[in-house]
């Protein structure tokens, strides 16, 4: 299972993430493309530190929401949805050929993430972008029951869907993530992560907040570069996954 990590989320003269410590560890590096973070220098700089871990590189983009890291859900309309898409993994591909590499896979961000999930409207739109643009292009989302169904949805449009799990963050009994909002949502400890993880495997399974045992299966498992462990946790995953 490969192992992926949000990064290139900081902005300006301010820092956001591990990039450098968690960057050996991975296999893809999620970019952000400048509207929920990150700037021209940093996705720079983030494709050249790729680079030299032999990193593949992925389109991180989100609703354009600098002041709330992407967290909030944005009422955009699909053609605004559709352009914002493009530009930002146009930006960051043209980055990518600066530096004599190019994308691997797209990944939403935040909120736009989360609604993709829930809201086919807002699915078929970002699997649209990706035809229109850069069809080639795998789309990464997230393992859920419906995983069959998306298939098709994908399949009918000629893209390819990379389905992701997450290391760090807690399952609700529906196989969903529950909300940053509600307390335990993003595990802190270790010892917890790795239980997920070995879980989620070697038994194929995730366990939910109420205890509820839920089958799934993932290409690729989701780390997160900016908590307080981010190095440990990076390091962990990967003796698990390889």
């Amino acid at each position: 299972m490969k192992l992926n990590c949000d990064m290139g989320e900081s902005f300006g003269a301010w820092t956001m993430g591990a990039d450098a410590e968690v960057m050996p560890y991975i296999d893809m590096a999620s970019i952000a493309c400048g509207f929920h973070a990150s700037d021209p220098l940093t996705m720079h700089r983030t494709v050249q530190l790729a680079l030299q871990h032999q990193v593949s590189i992925g389109a991180h983009p989100s609703y354009p929401d600098l002041v709330g890291f992407g967290r909030r859900e944005m009422q955009l309309s699909s053609d605004e949805l559709h352009s914002a898409l493009i530009y930002q993994i146009a930006a960051l591909q043209g980055i990518c050929e600066s530096n004599n590499t190019t994308l691997s896979y797209v990944k939403p961000h935040g909120a736009l993430y989360n609604k993709m999930m829930i809201d086919n409207a807002t699915l078929m739109t970002v699997m649209q972008s990706l035809k229109d643009y850069c069809p080639h292009l795998p789309l990464v989302l997230m393992a859920t029951p419906e995983a069959e169904q998306i298939q098709k949805q994908a399949d009918s449009m000629g893209i390819s869907i990379l389905f992701e799990v997450f290391a760090d963050r807690a399952y609700d009994d529906e196989g969903r993530l529950v909300a940053r909002t509600i307390e335990g949502a993003v595990h802190q400890s270790l010892s917890q992560i790795e239980q997920q993880v070995r879980q989620i495997v070697e038994q194929g399974t995730v366990t939910s907040f109420s205890g509820k045992v839920i089958p799934i299966a993932a290409d690729t498992l989701c780390i997160h570069g900016d908590g307080a462990h981010a190095a440990s946790i990076a390091e962990l995953c990967s003796r698990i996954t390889s």
